[in-house]
């Protein structure tokens, strides 16, 4: 079952040209975002994230950034909103950066196509404020060298 929260994982590299974040088109909605989902099954929002990334990017997220961003989403947004709390209105989305340095990148089925650009083209890309909130968030974490993994 779907637990009541989301997650937001920022995939991102350093290159000679400075840090670059990959950004996903959804296969659904076409917009761009970075790796998102939700909970299974009892699983913590740092579980949820591992999972998610290994699932939409075939990357391994062993050393997970936190980002203090935290936004709410509204459970409109999601099909499964019925099974929870009838006096629920909005869920957290937690979110998280990951360095995959070389790794390479297979996206899932859920995207269909991936793009490393550098912060201002990324941040004009995306839909959702609270993608382009925790992007800033990061790219100031990166800049400043503050990074608190979990």
């Amino acid at each position: 079952m779907r637990e009541p929260f989301q997650i937001l994982v920022i995939p991102f590299r350093h290159t000679a040209d400075g840090v670059e974040f990959a950004v996903l088109k959804r296969s659904d909605d076409g917009y761009w975002q970075f790796i998102a989902g939700g909970g299974e099954d009892g699983e913590s929002p740092i579980q949820s994230a591992e999972r998610e990334t290994t699932e939409e990017i075939g990357a391994a997220a062993e050393m997970l950034i936190k980002l203090d961003s935290i936004s709410s989403v509204p459970i409109n947004c999601f099909s499964c909103a019925d099974s929870w709390s009838k006096d629920l209105y909005v869920i957290p989305e937690y979110c998280f950066g990951i360095n995959v340095g070389d790794s390479a990148i297979v996206i899932s089925n859920e995207h269909t196509e991936m793009c490393w650009l550098h912060y201002e083209q990324v941040y004009n890309l995306l839909k959702w404020d609270s993608n382009r909130v925790a992007l800033w968030e990061l790219n100031e974490r990166l800049k400043k060298g503050i990074l608190l993994f979990k």
